[in-house]
């Protein structure tokens, strides 16, 4: 759909905005209100209508209206209409089609029921409005004063509006009394962390459940998204299907493509039989493609085949089949700068990001990073089979202090270690091995005040990972698993970072 639009990387930006608008919603009139207002801004036209079939599925509701830039009040517009005695949305309902209009002049369809006005009224666009199980809930309408066709935007329109459907459901349900504010805690979604930032991710976990749109985890390397993705399949409606993870970043480029499309015998030399790939055993569950901005492109456009059609292709056949499979996708990498400079196909990264969930790095978590610690000692307390160890106030002052560029997998190799090391019943700052890089490490606010804060960082991250690489005498497979990182993600913070081996 995105080739028919003047500025595909713009709207893009648009619709992803709406989709975050929406998701914060607090009630079904403001909900709707929204939903009228992206359908004019992301259109262009000067009106918008939302209209909600009646539980008889006989009259039309119009639950919001948006007119020359303002949204039109209750008492202002006809809230009922019998939809029999309108054609236009009589054949979009009843056919289950998307009507465009180019120009309503010429057009058969009796449209007395939109509002007067001068210049009249040219171009329309009516969608059968579903949610996410196909099942029509009313009708979305767009007119416009200029003539020319808006099917272009049908496609985009109609997701926006299953997902409205979808928050609807769950705003329905929360003031009716069937669910209540634990629902959005981290205890069900078997996660660990209360601050601002975690709830915020919660909330947003909560709006995906039971809608089938693609979802983007967004955030630094360690933040947990394989996590997130977890708690989303095994609290929505596919959590009794299968839960895949593959990294793209793990394996090549033909490697990669025969284990998620799978092949037939004698694709390739070795194919002595028929396999199927992981897109065929994720089928009706969840399939999590971790570091996805590693994805060849080749494979990105069998990818978006996927998502669009839901058809997979194996390596040597000639045959598609269908599959259903929800996608969530995870990167620490700017997709959209990517996009930018052609390294990322754009049309997947609408398609994945359907519904973006951004993850806060630890350092920005307050007192999750103490929460977490103690979750984790006494994990492995449990695994060793030894009495639980008690904190002592430096050391917690010493975790709070500390910025983790490895972030959640950070921290948690971090209190693993100083179980181990500890050999009394009281965890202190020298189990950690953070006092001494606290003390080395360059002033750098102080003697680099004209240093971004980004760059700040990057000087802290580059001497922590020097650090740590001679403490292990330039042993990149110990360094790793010091700092809780997998290898691949210690080469790549190397060579980001400008750390050769001569650094050492």
């Amino acid at each position: 759909m995105f080739q028919h639009i003047s500025q595909p990387l713009l709207y893009a930006e648009r619709l992803l905005a709406h989709y975050t608008l929406l998701g914060k919603s607090q009630d079904a009139a403001s909900l709707f209100s929204e939903l009228a207002a992206a359908l004019v801004r992301l259109t262009d036209c000067q009106l918008s209508q939302v209209y909600l079939l009646d539980d008889t599925h006989t009259r039309l509701q119009l639950a919001a209206q948006w007119l020359d830039g303002r949204r039109v009040a209750e008492a202002d517009c006809s809230l009922s209409a019998d939809y029999a005695d309108q054609q236009l949305m009589q054949y979009s309902l009843c056919q289950n089609r998307v009507l465009a209009i180019e120009d309503l002049l010429s057009s058969p369809f009796d449209t007395s029921f939109l509002p007067e006005r001068s210049p009249v009224w040219r171009s329309l666009l009516c969608l059968p409005w579903q949610d996410s199980r196909g099942r029509t809930q009313g009708v979305l309408l767009c007119a416009g004063r200029r003539s020319g066709s808006l099917e272009h935007f049908a496609d985009s329109l109609q997701s926006l509006g299953s997902f409205a459907l979808t928050q609807h459901h769950l705003i329905s349900r929360l003031r009716g009394g069937q669910a209540d504010g634990s629902r959005l805690r981290s205890a069900d979604y078997g996660l660990t962390g209360d601050s601002p930032a975690m709830r915020s991710v919660y909330q947003l976990i909560g709006k995906v459940l039971d809608n089938p749109v693609s979802v983007l985890l967004t955030g630094e390397t360690g933040t947990g998204k394989e996590l997130v993705a977890r708690a989303i399949h095994d609290h929505g409606v596919r959590r009794n299907k299968p839960f895949v993870v593959q990294n793209c970043a793990s394996l090549p480029e033909s490697l990669l493509e025969s284990e998620l499309f799978g092949y037939r015998k004698g694709a390739f030399s070795g194919a002595d039989r028929d396999r199927e790939g992981l897109l065929d055993a994720a089928n009706g569950g969840t399939l999590f493609l971790d570091e996805i901005g590693d994805m060849p492109l080749t494979l990105q456009a069998k990818l978006l085949r996927v998502l669009q059609e839901g058809e997979v292709r194996p390596l040597g056949s000639t045959q598609t089949h269908k599959v259903d499979v929800r996608i969530i996708a995870a990167t620490h990498r700017d997709l959209l700068g990517m996009a930018r400079l052609g390294q990322f196909r754009e049309d997947l990264y609408y398609r994945l990001a359907n519904f973006p969930i951004g993850l806060p790095a630890l350092r920005e978590r307050g007192d999750d990073i103490l929460m977490l610690a103690r979750f984790f000692a006494d994990k492995a307390c449990a695994y060793l089979q030894r009495d639980l160890l008690r904190w002592s106030p430096e050391a917690l002052k010493c975790l709070r202090g500390y910025a983790f560029p490895g972030n959640v997998r950070e921290l948690k190799g971090l209190v693993e270690r100083a179980v181990l090391l500890c050999e009394g019943g009281e965890l202190l700052p020298e189990h950690f091995n953070l006092g001494t890089s606290a003390t080395t490490l360059p002033p750098l606010l102080a003697d680099n005040g004209a240093l971004s804060f980004r760059e700040c960082m990057e000087q802290v991250e580059r001497q922590l990972l020097l650090q740590s690489l001679r403490r292990n005498n330039g042993n990149q497979t110990h360094t790793a698993k010091e700092l809780g990182l997998p290898r691949r993600t210690l080469l790549y913070r190397m060579e980001r970072l400008r750390i050769s081996s001569a650094d050492v």
